[in-house]
């Protein structure tokens, strides 16, 4: 939804089509919910900004009204004590304008006014105060337009005729007047304002007045044609509006500023816009030099003399100190900017013309780019690099690379937009091109002849894809390849050398992995590499990083190829990260969590690049040393899509794997598949038996969970106790805290509710003492649930809390979702829903900002959840709704999605007061539950039935059901205001006698479901 301000009040919705929003009380309601966008307005302020000091009798009530009659088309959500319009700030036209505005884009910002602000809402007593700031903020962007662009006597009189007292605009009609030789007018109006300052105000005109009034009686103001001699701008220019403001800060402050990047990274396109926009430009004081096609040195100062249409014959011997004293003589006239484009050919030349000449000219400045520094005394550094580029977020409107391309796509495809159709390929396009501007441009171009997804598809064959360049734009400039051929054909051969064997690495490495799988001893090569912008080096934690931009290494990919040296390197890399998780993989579950998470996070692709390439190439033992080198690392991180992956394509080479590792992969592919379902229980009794017999129960420690859980979630309980008691028996600490934790399920499941809590402290003590951050995240989550089961809903709080806290030191983005999502629910389930909003508010902020479409699902479930315990039904329906609609495309939540669907379908019934339809959904919850066997999830649904048969006045049953969910779990979910409820009506359940397994048929009989 947008709402514009800035001239009538309009609303429209996302594909632009008007929003009706009614009569002219609800029209000042939008406006002033849209000058708060996203933030609650309390109900006082909403009246007296809507009403004044006549509010109607029944204030509140009216303004209940007119909120009621507004949700009808627009989002307003009722927050503690005030209202909401639910609408980013982005999409509110006063605070577009304003953004626009600060970052210099007059034209656009300009462009939203539709006449003058809140124009229909006047009436309103908030409206006058702000529609006079707006209108001040728009005359001064105006003023600031005028002076950065061209003087219009006609719109600038205009003003000046509605706005007379305004210095700065008076003092820009006499300028513009002066510049038409109008300087009696000029002088006219500076006599006008000063007596209308001093008849209406008692005041003189400013300094800054006077100073103009000054120089037109002096005549400096007069006309003079402005010479451009900066190369043609075709394009428009965008996405580097910070790079604009930082080195034009460093050309106020800098004689020379040296803009250094890749080939393609617009270092050109940016010295130029930069030169357009610098105060001398227009007095026709900036020349620019190309010296791309200077071949060389000696022709350097007669590429210069040529960009000031100078030319002149004389002995050679004489003609580079002639050149230097009339170019000199040409710059000394005023203050002047040079530009020098493209130096790094003639780099030694360069810095030597650059420093003469700063020498003999001292109001010169110059601006060279190049793809390395000059490296001369007073030179300013400003790298070039990528654009931004979007990395999982939704919103991809503000990141300069897709701005870039979709600019260029709509040159040559008018009407590409970004939408549902296009916002996938359009984000992997910028991404996979790094955000470089010139591969963008190729790539946009291919657009007059393919598809999007067409050009995705191809840009593994990138050089042969992106040659749809300029006809008139340089050689080196018109494909991919010849940007990238330009830099590589200046390297030296030891430079060669390293740079083609640097493809091996596709997340750049560190100096010692470089040093031992490219070069010994390269530093001083790779530092070479840096300064030609072959190599970007970042600092890790403090730790220099270096990697290559991907287009530079598939180039260089290609020549490591062609050198024949490819397999050795290759070879090499793979066995380096094949010792690095080796190192590193216990210590994940030691107090050096962190630090082996931080190795990790860093090496990922490399290592992943290792372990595809070793299962390609059917490297067996390669593969599974790799696999079992990060596979925890990928299910502490949360990334289980990834880890399902790598083990079912290493369990594809089959009967070559060792016989432990075959083992030990089986049972982590059916633990990660039992989590959201049930699993054979022959088949995993079979691999538990695998892993015993081969021996990897006594080398991977990962077992001692995930035997005894496999065991557990099939259903074989005897197995799960027997593989318990072998962890426990451990040497391994981890592996005794691992089986504490185990044991912790099988004791809820028994109904032993006082052992279990007594194993889950055991287990995070232990957890804690071994510095396991993971293993204590998880137990405080468990410890939480159940503590809320007591009541005691504060104190399940504060579990969560120290569980998010460990799970987002952790950074793990599973664990940290999972613990707000609960730490919300908890809230709501304890009443205090504003607070339930803000954790629900953070959880989605946290899940744009990973980019992880998984937990923005399970997310949605949450919300409902939180949503419908604040009573906004028709707000909990549309999340279910929504949750509906991604489950069908996600395998999350696997076979949970039905029985997690009907509980929620059950509850909004259950507020509707469709009673009978509850009964239904319930009835598949208790199905799926009891045939999972599942004791806790079996006892929440057994309560959820019995508070549908209360509501359906068969008290009885409800008793019943009571009873039966407390003998299930072992004590009623307490925690819960709905069950705390029904024991109030009902009183407290009488203990039973029966066993477990009669409790649970007694609730599926009771469903109504069949035991056939």
């Amino acid at each position: 939804m947008r709402v514009a301000l800035l001239g009538p009040t309009s609303v429209e919705a996302e594909d632009g089509t008007p929003v009706d929003i009614g009569g002219a009380r609800v029209r000042m309601l939008v406006a002033r919910l849209a000058l708060d966008p996203g933030r609650a307005v309390p109900t006082t302020t909403l009246i007296d900004d809507l009403w004044g000091e006549q509010p109607p009798a029944d204030a509140v009530n009216a303004l209940q009204s007119l909120v009621s009659r507004l949700r009808k088309v627009c989002p307003v959500a009722l927050e503690p004590g005030g209202y909401r319009l639910v609408v980013a700030t982005e999409d509110v036209d006063v605070f577009r304008f304003e953004r626009l505005r600060a970052a210099g884009r007059l034209d656009e910002a300009l462009g939203l006014w539709r006449g003058e602000a809140l124009a229909d809402v006047r009436d309103a007593p908030f409206a006058a105060p702000t529609a006079a700031r707006l209108e001040e903020a728009r005359l001064s962007a105006e003023e600031d337009r005028f002076r950065t662009g061209e003087l219009d006597v006609a719109a600038l009189t205009a003003m000046h005729e509605k706005h007379p007292l305004r210095e700065r605009l008076a003092a820009l009609l006499m300028r513009a007047l002066c510049a038409q030789g109008r300087q009696s007018d000029a002088l006219h109006v500076y006599a006008e304002v000063r007596g209308r300052l001093a008849d209406e105000l008692g005041v003189d005109p400013s300094q800054e007045l006077q100073d103009v009034h000054l120089a037109a009686l002096r005549g400096e103001l007069g006309p003079r044609a402005v010479v451009d001699r900066l190369p043609v701008r075709l394009t428009s220019f965008v996405g580097r509006d910070d790079e604009l403001a930082e080195i034009s800060g460093l050309l106020g402050q800098a004689r020379l500023v040296t803009l250094v990047g890749p080939g393609g990274a617009g270092k050109t396109r940016l010295a130029t816009e930069i030169a357009a926009r610098h105060p001398l430009h227009g007095k026709g004081r900036v020349w620019f030099a190309a010296l791309a096609g200077v071949r060389a040195a000696e022709d350097l100062a007669g590429a210069v003399l040529g960009a000031f249409e100078l030319s002149f014959v004389a002995d050679p011997m004489r003609r580079a100190s002639e050149s230097m004293s009339r170019i000199a003589e040409v710059l000394g006239a005023g203050e002047s900017l040079l530009v020098l484009d493209n130096c790094e050919h003639l780099i030694g030349a360069a810095a030597e013309f650059t420093t003469d000449l700063l020498r003999r000219v001292p109001n010169l400045r110059i601006l060279a780019t190049s793809r390395e520094p000059l490296a001369i005394d007073g030179e300013s550094l400003c790298p070039v690099g990528p654009l931004a580029v979007p990395d999982g977020q939704t919103d991809l409107s503000g990141f300069g690379a897709v701005r870039l391309f979709l600019d260029r796509a709509n040159a040559v495809r008018p009407g590409f937009a970004l939408d549902e159709s296009t916002v996938d390929d359009v984000r992997q396009i910028c991404r996979r091109l790094d955000g470089m501007p010139l591969a963008l441009e190729l790539a946009a171009a291919r657009l007059r002849s393919m598809t999007i997804r067409q050009i995705t598809q191809r840009l593994d064959d990138r050089f042969r894809l992106l040659t749809s360049g300029s006809r008139t734009a340089l050689p080196r400039q018109r494909t991919l390849r010849a940007v990238v051929e330009w830099s590589w054909d200046l390297l030296t051969e030891e430079e060669l050398r390293l740079a083609r064997r640097l493809a091996v690495f596709p997340a750049g490495a560190g100096l010692d992995a470089i040093e031992e799988v490219c070069l010994p001893d390269a530093l001083y090569v790779l530092t070479s590499l840096v300064d030609k912008s072959i190599v970007d080096v970042i600092e890790l934690d403090g730790e220099a990083r270096y990697r290559m931009l991907e287009t530079i290494r598939v180039y260089a990919a290609e020549q490591l190829d062609a050198s024949g040296e490819k397999r050795e390197f290759v070879n090499r890399f793979r066995h380096h990260y094949r010792e690095l998780t080796a190192r590193w993989e216990p210590l994940i579950r030691t107090a050096r969590q962190l630090e082996a998470i931080d190795v990790y996070e860093a090496e990922q692709d490399n290592v992943v690049a290792a372990l595809r390439g070793a299962i390609d190439d059917r490297e067996v033992e390669l593969a599974a040393d790799l696999l079992g080198g990060t596979f925890w690392y990928w299910l502490v991180k949360g990334d289980n899509e990834r880890a399902e992956m790598s083990v079912r394509d290493v369990l594809a080479l089959g009967d070559l794997l060792p016989a432990d590792r075959f083992a030990t992969f089986r049972a982590m592919q059916l633990i990660m598949a039992a989590v959201p379902g049930v699993t054979d229980a022959e088949e995993a009794a079979a691999v538990i038996e695998s892993c015993v017999s081969s021996g990897a129960v006594q080398k991977y420690p990962s077992l001692a969970i995930a035997l005894p859980m496999l065991a557990f979630l099939s259903q074989n309980t005897e197995l799960a106790r027997r593989e318990v008691k072998r962890a426990a028996a451990s040497e391994d600490p981890w592996a005794r805290a691992g089986a504490e934790w185990a044991h912790s399920f099988m004791l809820v499941d028994d109904g032993d509710l006082e052992g279990a809590e007594q194993a889950r402290d055991r287990a995070y003590d232990q957890f804690t003492a071994i510095g396991d951050r993971w293993g204590s995240a998880m137990t405080l989550g468990m410890k939480a649930a159940f503590v809320s089961h007591t009541g005691d809903n504060q104190a399940a709080i504060d579990l969560y809390q120290r569980g998010l806290e460990v799970a987002t030191e952790l950074r793990s983005q599973d664990d940290a979702v999972q613990q707000r999502w609960r730490l919300a629910v908890e809230y709501a389930r304890m009443g205090d829903h504003a607070a339930a909003a803000r954790e629900v508010v953070a959880a989605e902020q946290f899940v744009r900002d990973v980019g992880n479409d998984q937990l923005s699902t399970m997310l949605d479930y949450a919300k409902a959840e939180v949503v419908l315990r604040a009573g906004r039904i028709e707000e909990a329906r549309a999340l279910s709704d929504s949750f509906k609609q991604r489950v069908t495309t996600s395998s999350v939540l696997g076979t949970f999605v039905t029985e997690w669907v009907a509980i929620l379908d059950a509850r909004i019934a259950i507020a509707d007061g469709r009673f009978d339809d509850a009964e239904a959904f319930a009835t598949v919850a208790v199905e799926t539950t009891s045939e999972r066997g599942d004791m806790p999830d079996l006892s929440a649904v057994t309560e959820l039935l019995a508070q549908v048969r209360h509501l359906q006045g068969r008290t009885d049953a409800a008793r019943r059901l009571m009873a039966l969910a407390q003998l299930i779990r072992g004590r009623l979910d307490m925690g819960d205001p709905d069950v705390r409820h029904l024991v109030a009506e009902l009183g407290e359940p009488a203990p039973l006698t029966i066993t477990k397994a009669e409790a649970l048929h007694e609730v599926r009989e009771e469903a109504g479901i069949s035991e056939s």
